[in-house]
């Protein structure tokens, strides 16, 4: 399948990258299958970092190949498992170890007040996943260590205008 990681520069090899911010999953390098996702990572990040190019890269990843020698987790909507786990890794609970890629429904924006009304007692668990079950969540994919890297080549960069 080809994957996208979206940035203010190309990127031909993948690192494992450890973010000032608490993210969805922790700490790894993020892709999607969605270009149109990619593409708005990559508007945001240039914001950001005041950067003036933005860049989508492709990546060809073999998903059967790695579940046959990595530890792989595929959360497959954003249920109560999902949130809990995401709720830990914006916590900062180190839960790295668990998988070497992991994959579901982003937390955008959107879904980002969601998750901190959640977590501030403001929405009980039931209410939240209710409210995102009427989300259209788009997906990510995390590569959480170096041996999962080797299962996420680089195909080519486009330049956004």
């Amino acid at each position: 399948m080809i994957i996208y990681h979206g940035s203010y520069l190309p990127i031909e090899k993948p690192q494992i990258i450890v973010s000032n911010r608490t993210l969805d999953f922790g700490k790894g390098f993020y892709t999607t299958t969605n270009y149109e996702q990619a593409e708005k990572w990559a508007r945001k990040v240039i914001k950001r970092r005041k950067k003036a190019n933005a860049y989508v890269s492709f990546y060809e990843f073999d998903i059967e190949e790695a579940r046959k020698i990595l530890r792989v987790h595929f959360f497959e909507e954003a249920d109560e498992s999902w949130l809990n786990y995401v709720c830990d890794c914006r916590a900062g609970k180190d839960v790295q170890d668990d998988y070497d890629i992991v994959s579901g429904p982003v937390a955008d924006d959107d879904v980002y007040v969601t998750l901190i009304l959640y977590e501030r007692g403001l929405l009980d668990k039931e209410a939240t996943l209710k409210h995102l079950k009427i989300k259209k969540l788009f997906n990510q994919i995390l590569f959480h260590t170096e041996k999962a890297l080797k299962y996420c080549k680089f195909v080519k960069s486009e330049k956004l205008v």
